[in-house]
C-alpha cells in the first residue's frame, strides 16, 4: 500500500477547488489500487485530498495536531472536518493543546515519517506563515520524501 501525506493551502476559491480536486484524483489514480492517505483534515488542500483518497477506495488516515485543532479550523469546513474524521480508518491525535504553527508543523513531520510520497498542493511560493507548505515541502525534500507539487493551470490563492 503506497502511504501519501498532503499539504497545502487553504481558504481556496470555488474555482480553484475544482481544479485541484480534479488534479488530486487524476494523480491518486496513478497509485490504485492500495493507497492510503494521511491528512490533518483541515480546510482546502487536506479535506479535497481526504475526500478524493476514500472516493477511489483508499483508506484515510488522520493526524490531528492539536486538542483544539477543530475550533481553529473555519466554522463552514467543521461538518466536513468531521464526516472525514468519522471515516478515517486511524487517527493519530498529538499531545499540544493549542493549535499553533508549531503543532502544525509536527504534524506534517509526522505524516512525512510514514509517507511514501507527499502531495503538495502548492502554487510555488513561500510560506505565509511557519508550518505552511512551503516549509513542508522543504521539510519533505530534507528526508528525501518524492513530492509531487499540485498546481494545475488556472489554479490561483486569494
Amino acid at each position: 500500500m503506497v502511504r501519501i501525506a498532503v499539504s497545502g493551502h487553504r481558504g481556496l476559491p470555488e474555482e480553484t477547488a475544482v481544479l485541484i480536486d480534479r488534479a488530486i484524483r487524476e494523480a491518486l489514480a496513478e497509485y490504485l489500487p492500495a493507497i492510503s492517505g494521511l491528512s490533518c483534515l483541515a480546510d482546502g488542500a487536506d479535506q479535497i485530498f481526504a475526500r478524493g483518497v476514500l472516493d477511489l477506495g483508499g483508506v484515510l488516515e488522520a493526524v490531528i495536531p492539536a486538542k483544539e485543532y477543530r475550533d481553529g479550523l473555519p466554522s463552514d469546513c467543521h461538518a466536513a472536518y468531521d464526516e472525514l474524521l468519522g471515516r478515517a480508518s486511524r487517527t493519530l491525535r498529538l499531545d499540544f493543546v493549542e493549535s499553533t504553527s508549531e503543532s502544525h508543523m509536527t504534524a506534517s513531520a509526522r505524516m512525512l515519517a510514514d509517507a511514501d510520497v507527499l502531495f503538495a498542493v502548492w502554487d510555488g511560493h513561500p510560506a505565509r506563515g511557519y508550518g505552511g507548505t512551503a516549509d513542508v515541502v522543504a521539510e519533505a525534500r530534507r528526508r528525501e520524501v518524492p513530492v509531487r507539487v499540485i498546481w494545475p493551470v488556472g489554479a490561483r490563492r486569494d
